[in-house]
């Protein structure tokens, strides 16, 4: 994630695109994360539908979460016998407060994975209750809350099913229209079959935008790349880090390869844009930069930004005309994207997860999910329906672009490792402490690279 907040972290794709995409794990090169895990977990009790109970939503403490506090009066007034509460977290505590939560028997009823981790890590710590039986009693169809069959097939496994998205953000890219416009250049293509929109047209591009100065005020960066986590980078350049078995073997790959030549050269076509081609910034001169005026792409400082859609959620509140565009083609033809679909997940220790499964229900409906756009400051929603609503959420952006990124970004997409690696908020931990050096200019990648090789066969044999 580093979907924290803002995602730090701060989806949808219409019924016609899902004709033509492939499943996440087909020809749009994504991986089901239904191929990840194997076995099946046990169903709970209800706890009873007539009785008064009160059910805990656990979630991240930030806004573009805990908007759904708001919703909580119209389902209570739907389900008098249903009491909802938001139990909160920060990003950085979510998965040890859950832990701590379940250790202490008092497991939350609905969440996400809205931490470090992810789904196959909770599937692999039992943590999650098989919804199969629940389902089929309930007799929930998706279709009837227009949510995709390709989206559910993520959290099914072997047929069990475990989890309902809810949200599904891409990796997309942002650009600053008044920078393009100063240095004179055409904007980025947002049709992802626009195969002159490469990796190096944005590197030239960037140079044109770049402008360093002892003055920090005046200093400006081209492009600022951040696709997915770090452990997933390699795979914009058609690198494999992960041995293929991974997706099938529950979430634990039999080989990793990241002192490989081939991921260590795609590793550092991302670090030459820092420090070979100086068209982004630094790591240091990004801190320097948020701690004044917030995020260097919102402040007006970086001409495009490559992340999460999450990222979307606060452009209508930015100082400057911003557009969005599909992210350049690296060289890998299968994968442009990183896929991040959230599902509400009900946990094993839920007492009530029959009343959990009716506020899931809830959530999905096109009424509620088109609110909790506007709610949320603009979360996407897999409801088709509702999507048209999100679509248009965003002023000064043609709605037929954030369409058309949309569809770019399923078709090109790959769900993200966190997601589908067991053990990840010990991986992601991991790299973020072995590449500090890197990103600071301290270590070179072939020091680290076999290093980080290392640690990550060590946690994965735990």
């Amino acid at each position: 994630m580093n979907k924290n907040t803002m995602r730090k972290r701060s989806a949808l794709l219409l019924a016609a695109l899902l004709t033509t995409a492939a499943a996440l794990s087909g020809c749009g090169g994504g991986k089901s994360a239904g191929n990840v895990a194997t076995g099946s977990g046990n169903t709970g009790n209800s706890g009873g539908s007539d009785e008064q109970v009160t059910i805990t939503h656990y979630t991240i403490d930030s806004e573009d979460r805990t908007f759904i506090e708001k919703l909580i009066p119209d389902f209570e007034k739907e389900h008098p016998n249903i009491k909802v509460k938001v139990e909160k977290a920060p990003y950085e505590q979510f998965d040890s407060k859950l832990q701590t939560l379940i250790a202490g028997g008092k497991s939350p009823d609905v969440t996400s994975h809205y931490g470090y981790g992810g789904f196959a890590e909770y599937y692999n710590k039992d943590m999650l209750l098989d919804l199969t039986d629940l389902i089929a009693e309930d007799g929930f169809k998706a279709e009837d809350y227009h949510i995709p069959d390709n989206l559910m097939k993520i959290y099914t496994v072997n047929n069990h099913t475990y989890g309902i998205p809810v949200n599904m953000y891409v990796t997309l890219m942002l650009y600053n229209k008044d920078m393009f416009d100063a240095a004179k250049l055409s904007y980025p293509p947002s049709d992802y079959e626009d195969k002159s929109w490469t990796f190096e047209k944005m590197v030239e591009e960037a140079k044109q935008m770049t402008v360093v100065s002892d003055d920090i005020t005046k200093t400006q960066y081209g492009v600022d790349f951040t696709w997915a986590e770090r452990d997933m980078r390699p795979l914009y350049f058609g690198a494999e880090p992960y041995s293929e078995d991974t997706w099938t073997n529950g979430g634990v790959p039999s080989e990793t390869h990241f002192d490989s030549p081939e991921v260590i050269a795609a590793y550092q076509k991302l670090f030459d844009l820092v420090f070979k081609d100086k068209v982004s910034p630094t790591s240091e001169w990004s801190k320097s930069v948020a701690g004044q005026n917030g995020d260097p792409f919102v402040a007006g400082k970086i001409g495009m930004s490559i992340g999460g859609s999450w990222n979307l959620a606060g452009a209508n509140d930015f100082p400057f005309k911003i557009g969005v565009a599909a992210v350049p083609w690296g060289g890998n033809d299968k994968v442009r994207s990183t896929l991040y679909v959230d599902p509400l997940l009900i946990l094993k220790g839920s007492k009530h997860p029959k009343e959990a499964f009716e506020w899931i229900k809830f959530l999905m409906t096109t009424e509620v999910q088109e609110k909790s756009i506007e709610l949320s400051g603009g979360n996407p929603p897999v409801n088709t329906e509702a999507a048209e609503a999100y679509y248009k959420h965003f002023d000064g952006i043609d709605p037929a672009d954030v369409k058309k990124v949309y569809e770019g970004a399923v078709k090109y997409g790959y769900e993200s490792y966190n997601h589908l690696i067991t053990n990840y908020s010990q991986i992601n931990d991991m790299f973020i402490n072995e590449l500090q050096p890197v990103e600071t200019g301290h270590k070179s990648l072939k020091e680290v690279m076999p290093v980080i090789q290392s640690k990550v066969t060590e946690i994965i044999k735990r």
